[in-house]
């Protein structure tokens, strides 16, 4: 039995729902207390507000979609003079070659990445056609492990990693075409090297002017061809690691026959690495506890047989990252205190083992692991609670 508690300005209302219990790969044998406390002083900046819960017949929001760029980079061609006789004008012509065998090389790598464009977007819909079709689904209601929807998500699957290796492609081009940049750079330098050399006549050296344009505007279009290509691969990159994350939490949602919504790692923007590991070890852990008067996020009571608790934990921690996108998670086992030391120890190892499966739980659902911490505290309860923390 589900029982949720939100408290407004003023006011104070309860409901009660019987979700269907969950066959998911974690063994609960639990019933829920969700306490969904929206006076986060440490969430927000209000005294009071509320966690909304995800409408049931919502469906989940897009991930950033991909946007890719579609400039053509098509070199101009070489201007061929005419044979002066000279070694001047025989260098010329050597250079010239050099420039026609160059700018055939970018034609090539042009063409290989719009045909690297077009397969990263036809995949991309393909694979967001699977997507909304389990999503769609799961809107309607399904039975868990529905065998449908466990082959369109292995379908997805696929489609996501060959996404991943036309960013492998993607990344090889881009070798090859810092490559010819190099080759343009030393080439310029060849042609104006060229103006030194004795023996030139007048139009060995309009010819020169002509070709070291005709370079220039070259390193010109490889920078450009550099610079998107690099905005390619920056979002084909984060498109990909944001799709794995709704991915893994999509993988929960069919194995449970529910449906869920966006990753809760696109829902926690990480500004900081070193940041987050310094709120994890901050000392303020120590404080959180049953004893301490502080409320927690989410309470969990296991004393009943098999309860869903995925979905209302999903709902707390998915509304309390859209208030507070760097919130830190502590997930607390908290144990009775009486009894035997026998029992208490008994009591502190299933609730600690109840922690570890709703960490994880957090984990599959999308949260990065540097969100969350894991501690244990006694309490004055009559089971084993895990108790969901936010600051």
């Amino acid at each position: 039995m589900v029982w949720a508690f939100l408290k407004g300005a003023g006011h104070h209302s309860e409901y009660e729902a019987l979700p269907r219990m969950m066959k998911s790969g974690i063994t609960m044998r639990a019933a829920i207390w969700t306490s969904l406390v929206l006076g986060l002083a440490a969430c927000a900046n209000q005294t009071s507000s509320e966690i909304d819960p995800i409408a049931s017949g919502a469906s989940a929001s897009p991930a950033p979609g991909l946007a890719l760029g579609t400039t053509e980079f098509q070199p101009g061609g070489v201007t061929f003079g005419s044979d002066t006789g000279t070694a001047v004008g025989g260098r010329v012509q050597d250079l010239q070659a050099q420039l026609s065998q160059l700018q055939g090389s970018i034609g090539q790598e042009n063409a290989d990445l719009q045909q690297i464009r077009t397969e990263s977007i036809s995949t991309a819909q393909d694979y967001f056609g699977l997507v909304a079709a389990i999503n769609a689904r799961l809107q309607v209601g399904t039975t868990p492990g529905n065998p449908i929807l466990v082959q369109q998500f292995g379908q997805a699957q696929t489609e996501l990693e060959r996404f991943g290796t036309l960013i492998s492609s993607m990344n090889g081009l881009a070798t090859d075409v810092a490559s010819t940049s190099a080759t343009a750079a030393f080439l310029l330098e060849s042609v104006r090297a060229t103006y030194g050399l004795t023996g030139a006549v007048d139009e060995d050296h309009r010819n020169l002017n002509i070709l070291e344009d005709e370079v220039n505007r070259t390193v010109v279009l490889i920078d450009r061809l550099l610079s998107e290509l690099s905005e390619d691969l920056n979002r084909q990159t984060t498109y990909l690691s944001n799709e794995r994350e709704n991915l893994q939490t999509l993988q929960v949602a069919v194995n449970n026959g529910e449906l869920y919504g966006l990753s809760l790692a696109n829902r926690a923007y990480i500004t900081s690495v070193p940041q987050l590991a310094s709120a994890a070890r901050s000392p303020e852990l120590s404080t959180i506890g049953a004893n301490t008067g502080q409320r927690p996020l989410v309470v969990i009571r296991f004393t009943t047989d098999s309860v869903d608790y995925a979905q209302p934990l999903y709902q707390a921690v998915s509304g309390a990252l859209d208030r507070r996108p760097q919130a830190v998670f502590d997930v607390v086992a908290v144990s009775p205190q009486g009894g035997s030391p026998g029992d208490v120890a008994l009591a502190a190892n299933r609730a600690r083992n109840r922690a570890q499966e709703v960490l994880r739980t957090l984990v599959d659902l999308g949260l990065p692991p540097s969100r969350a911490t894991i501690s244990s505290a006694p309490g004055n309860v009559e089971g084993p609670e895990v108790h969901v923390y936010v600051r």
